[in-house]
């Protein structure tokens, strides 16, 4: 099944355009409305449009959010290299970077988690042996937007968007931090990751304390009780 959504004023050009995808999809379905992103249609109305077409359509931050999730990394950044007693500038020299689910690679999307952590491996090209280039190691923090929209949905407006994504930033630039120290091997055994993951929890509260407020809170003890805020999504 194929299909295609188009969101515009109802134009001659639409009109042409929609008469040609007709003969390809199965289903069609224009909105005569000014042009938005695709984050701005409310999670009701995308999950009735999910219903409609009969398959998944992945939800992707809007405007407004992607600013949000900077700062979150931002502010994770600082707080991340306080405890660590590290400047920022080593904590970036990491090697790593922040996509969301826009950006990713298929290989980089996994349902049922807030954040995927991909580690890539450069090596020193061989035709090259007297350049001044080293190997090294390098870490993408894949963001399944989502998850995590669907997530803040389903809590019923008690988790919010923002300190959500501050525990996910922090989270992952520890995780970041120790595999790039050589603290936990990245192919490690999935029981040796479980207590990594108990560990790294356990950081990230820590590393939170000083900026804790309400909001925080609630997420905190999402993530610290026998309630998984995981189970929001699945």
């Amino acid at each position: 099944m194929f299909c295609y959504v188009i969101t515009g004023r109802y134009t001659p050009q639409l009109l042409k355009m929609s008469n040609n995808l007709k003969r390809i999809c199965h289903y069609l379905i224009i909105f005569q409305l000014p042009a938005v992103d695709i984050g701005g249609f409310s999670a009701y109305n995308w999950r009735t449009l999910n219903n409609i077409v009969g398959f998944f359509m992945p939800r992707y931050f809007n405007a407004a959010q992607i600013p949000l999730t900077n700062r979150a990394f931002n502010d994770a950044e600082k707080l991340v290299s306080r405890n660590f007693r590290i400047s920022e500038e080593e904590l970036k020299r990491k090697r790593y970077d922040v996509k969301t689910l826009v950006q990713l690679e298929e290989h980089e999307i996994k349902e049922g988690a807030f954040a995927h952590l991909c580690k890539y491996a450069y090596e020193k090209p061989a035709q090259l042996p007297d350049a001044d280039i080293k190997s090294f190691d390098f870490y993408r923090i894949c963001l399944q937007d989502n998850i995590i929209l669907d997530a803040v949905e389903r809590a019923n407006s008690f988790i919010k968007f923002s300190p959500l994504m501050l525990y996910i930033a922090t989270h992952e630039l520890i995780h970041v931090l120790r595999f790039s120290n050589g603290e936990i091997d990245f192919d490690a055994s999935v029981e040796e990751k479980e207590q990594e993951e108990a560990i790294v929890h356990n950081l990230t509260k820590f590393v939170l304390q000083p900026v804790k407020h309400h909001d925080l809170d609630i997420v905190l003890d999402c993530f610290s009780s026998s309630f998984n805020i995981y189970d929001l999504y699945n």
